[in-house]
């Protein structure tokens, strides 16, 4: 999981996570609110701003829609296009050779698309005559949904904005310990997102491969013990592969309720009990039991720390983060057999900054550890992410 799901909560991504959502009411497939289509113009000489304007008015006004003209001398226009249904279009003319066109409008039929399309249609249409050769580039972003009963847009760990295919959701409620949420994708199935961030979807079986070695371990006959993993992806898979114990330490059992519903294709019939044959989870936080582990000399050959992304911001603030991790990693070092594997995921290949400072927190730990990372593609997070392989350093007798 990219969110912490057990022990202290940590924020990933401040200044998207401290964003209030609207609620989202459970199986509504239609996307509702208002669109947003931007039409841009870059060209290659200088805007006469007053002919652009004298040209693009007629294509507005045969809409009947009203005109209020912003005049900044040196600055060019920003004229603002108003309709009687509460439609309006933005008309922002740079001198440099920047004209910008936003159209915002409450009509998602298809006839109300239609009727936007060929007004945008027009617009290029006259800009070209206007400008003739000399449009560098003509750019159409596709209609961004604003208020609607389904959010699309989810950020990436880098900052990017992304949309994506939503088009229902299965569950969305708060735990004392975090928001759930569970929507519907077409291409990737049913997403499991955290307090707004992306953790996992139906279609990620690359994401548990990686963060359980990438098909390199052989799992017969261990001890392997899971922090956080409350989609149960993880326990599915190490199940299959006959170890002598599982132990699972998750601290949300709403989590594990929504994915035992909702994200069988990850989890299969694992979560429908507690305990099963090679296999226990434990609804508890996970460093009260580290450190009980540790005090009572049971060790594992695994730990596989499924908790939280590497944090983004490296603030002073976030101190209290680093220290968590290292906690994590030290109390995970006591339980881990000599010869034993610790992994865990890392974060957005982007980020160097912070998977640097995640590396050297590494060399802060009670005992001398190496490590190894890998790159992999998580189909639903549209983004390369780093895994893992941390071992104690074997040191001469």
């Amino acid at each position: 999981m990219k969110e912490c799901s057990n022990s202290t909560l940590i924020k990933i991504n401040p200044g998207f996570q401290e964003k209030t959502f609207q609620p989202l009411k459970k199986g509504r497939s239609n996307l509702g609110g208002k669109s947003s289509l931007i039409i841009f113009f870059s060209l290659n000489l200088a805007a006469d701003c007053n002919a652009v304007l004298k040209a693009l008015q007629p294509i507005f006004q045969e809409q009947g829609m009203t005109e209020t003209v912003h005049n900044w001398e040196d600055h060019g226009y920003l004229v603002t296009y108003i309709k009687k249904n509460g439609s309006f279009a933005n008309l922002r003319i740079h001198p440099h050779g920047l004209v910008l066109v936003d159209l915002q409008s409450y009509n998602n039929d298809m006839k109300g698309r239609e009727e936007v399309d060929q007004l945008l249609n027009k617009v290029e249409e006259r800009m070209k005559e206007l400008i003739h050769g000399n449009i560098k580039r003509v750019k159409r972003l596709p209609a961004i949904l604003r208020g609607g009963v389904i959010d699309r847009y989810w950020p990436t760990a880098d900052g990017r904005l992304v949309e994506y295919d939503i088009d229902e959701v299965v569950y969305d409620e708060d735990s004392p310990f975090q928001n759930i949420k569970i929507l519907h994708s077409k291409q990737f199935g049913n997403i499991l997102i955290l307090s707004g961030d992306v953790n996992l979807a139906e279609s990620d079986l690359a994401y548990t491969q990686a963060i359980m070695g990438s098909g390199k371990e052989d799992y017969t006959g261990k001890e392997v013990l899971i922090l956080g993993g409350g989609d149960g992806g993880i326990l599915y898979e190490i199940v299959k592969l006959k170890p002598k114990m599982v132990t699972m330490v998750e601290i949300d059992q709403m989590v594990i309720d929504g994915c035992k519903k909702h994200m069988r294709k990850t989890c299969g019939d694992v979560l429908d009990n507690l305990k099963g044959d090679c296999y226990q989870v434990l609804i508890e936080d996970c460093i009260p039991v580290l450190k009980r582990y540790a005090k009572e000399g049971r060790m594992f050959d695994y730990v596989i720390n499924d908790l939280t992304a590497v944090p983004i911001s490296t603030s002073p603030e976030e101190d209290s983060t680093w220290e968590f991790l290292r906690l994590i990693l030290d109390l995970s070092m006591k339980v881990l057999k000599q010869d034993g594997k610790y992994f865990t995921q890392g974060n957005c290949i982007n980020l160097t900054d912070a998977l640097t400072l995640y590396e050297e927190q590494l060399s802060r730990l009670y005992c001398p550890v190496e490590f190894s990372k890998e790159t992999v593609c998580v189909p639903s997070y549209m983004e390369l992410w780093v895994f893992y392989t941390i071992w104690k350093k074997q040191t001469d007798i």
